[in-house]
């Protein structure tokens, strides 16, 4: 059965190989089946992505994409956060690596609208330790003190959310200019980037990823792609410059998430396949903010998975 209006399969899946040396899982873990994962596809020619169907408890561990990556780990240290300036003002960014000396790939870390959080730091971390330098910048540091990160609460979204309207995509532009330009020059990055981000912060890595120098782009249950609203009074053209995206993206969405529906989604879907963009597609039966690591919504068996499919993207992509 073909869903037309999502230009994907809903199907029953199976442990596949493709013709064209693609193949597709199911993601189940804990007797439940989470989410479904795209063909990886080594041609640049089309991406396939598949709803779940039922599979048998124990199909699919997420150890079988990256064999010993918890061997890999080392220990990380969170450096002085350093001011970067930008035409809007000085943007606070704090900087996670290893403690070994070495020079490591560079990733830009976006956050959610309520900056850089306990969650974010813990995320940050995560990358650290598995050999990555890590900027985090606050991407609303124009409207609000440094150092500010926001309450997960009613109040603190509902100024996270009008500050989204408030600053517009050129300032977030320039933010990312800046902060890819710091891990070029950081002395300990070998100058490969990746760009990560969550909930707004998927967005943003989303237009972060239309810089050449970016080598691949996790987003996670990217938020507002396909509104195409107003953001500071310009129109956000996210959405109709997803051709420029020359990188290999990852993209991780929640099936319950009421903030990227279905039809949203498809919308995202269907730019990047008619730009013919190189991607992987997972979605999971979770809802908003599934990753966050404190509050009710957080899956951790999910997000486990989720962390693993950045750490093979990134490892693959930037050495």
């Amino acid at each position: 059965m073909t869903n037309r209006a999502l230009k994907y399969p809903a199907e029953r899946l199976k442990p596949t190989v493709l013709a064209d040396g693609s193949s597709y899982y199911s993601i189940v873990a804990s007797g439940r089946t989470l989410g479904g994962l795209t063909a990886f596809q080594p041609k640049r020619k089309r991406q396939y992505a598949f709803l779940l169907g039922t599979q048998p408890a124990g199909y699919f561990n997420a150890r079988h994409l990256i064999p010993g990556t918890s061997g890999d780990t080392m220990i990380i240290k969170e450096n002085e956060p350093v001011d970067l300036e930008t035409p809007t003002g000085p943007m606070r960014t704090y900087v996670f690596g290893p403690v070994a000396q070495g020079r490591y790939p560079g990733i830009l870390l976006y956050s959610e609208i309520f900056q850089v959080t306990d969650p974010i730091r813990r995320t940050a971390a995560l990358l650290a330790g598995n050999g990555f330098v890590v900027a985090v910048p606050e991407i609303y540091h124009e409207l609000e003190p440094i150092g500010t990160a926001l309450p997960y609460d009613q109040a603190g979204g509902a100024r996270g959310n009008s500050h989204k309207t408030t600053k517009a995509m050129a300032g977030h532009d320039s933010d990312a200019r800046a902060a890819l330009d710091y891990l070029q020059a950081y002395a300990g990055c070998t100058g490969k980037l990746g760009v990560m981000g969550i909930c707004t912060g998927g967005h943003l890595a989303f237009r972060a990823a239309m810089h050449k120098e970016v080598l691949a782009g996790a987003c996670f249950y990217a938020t507002d792609i396909h509104k195409q609203s107003e953001m500071g009074g310009t129109k956000d053209d996210t959405l109709e410059r997803t051709g420029d995206i020359q990188c290999e993206m990852l993209m991780i969405w929640g099936r319950q998430d009421p903030h990227v529906p279905r039809e949203a989604r498809a919308l995202v879907y269907n730019a990047m396949s008619d730009a013919e963009l190189y991607f992987q597609w997972h979605e999971f039966n979770a809802a908003h903010a599934f990753i966050r690591d404190e509050g009710p919504r957080y899956d951790p068996a999910a997000a486990q998975i989720c962390y693993t499919l950045a750490l093979e993207l990134f490892k693959r992509k930037l050495g």
